[in-house]
């Protein structure tokens, strides 16, 4: 599902005015390679992102975006990057602008493939043979491979 219920319902009340969402970006490791969609909206690679539900932790949230969107299974080993994103206009008016928090996850299982519409592709790349993708998608992707222990933080 593109787009959660509970967003859904608050649109019903605030119409297009901003909306602040918590998401995140699981950067999925299995040996020398990292799990990429193809969204369906733009065609864009990306590691998986998506929106963290109310009540919902964020590692299991990143979990459950991995399953959902690419069919595999993945646990995260640790936060590696917390920012937020320039607010975002959307084609029919939405704005939101997101907190996002950047995981590093681990490969258990499953083969990827677009699981649930939101993507076109789900596949392996080597990490020296990444797809063209933007630069705020590249940085979180560099973060989460790097060998630094502590998450970072923008200030």
């Amino acid at each position: 599902m593109a787009t959660p219920d509970f967003v859904l319902a608050l649109r019903e009340k605030i119409g297009h005015a901003p909306l602040w969402l918590s998401g995140i970006t699981a950067v999925v490791t299995h040996g020398d390679n990292v799990l990429m969609v193809r969204r369906s909206d733009n065609g864009a690679w990306t590691p998986v992102t998506g929106i963290i539900d109310p009540g919902e932790q964020p590692a299991t949230a990143a979990a459950r975006e991995v399953l959902e969107e690419a069919g595999v299974v993945a646990v995260a080993e640790r936060l590696s990057w917390v920012h937020t994103l320039p607010m975002l206009t959307y084609d029919n008016g939405d704005q939101s602008e997101y907190l996002d928090l950047t995981f590093r996850m681990r490969y258990v299982s499953g083969d990827p493939y677009p699981a649930d519409g939101e993507n076109t592709e789900a596949r392996w790349f080597a990490i020296n043979e990444l797809p063209e993708m933007s630069l705020d998608m590249r940085t979180r992707i560099r973060y989460a491979l790097d060998d630094i222990a502590a998450a970072r933080f923008e200030v």
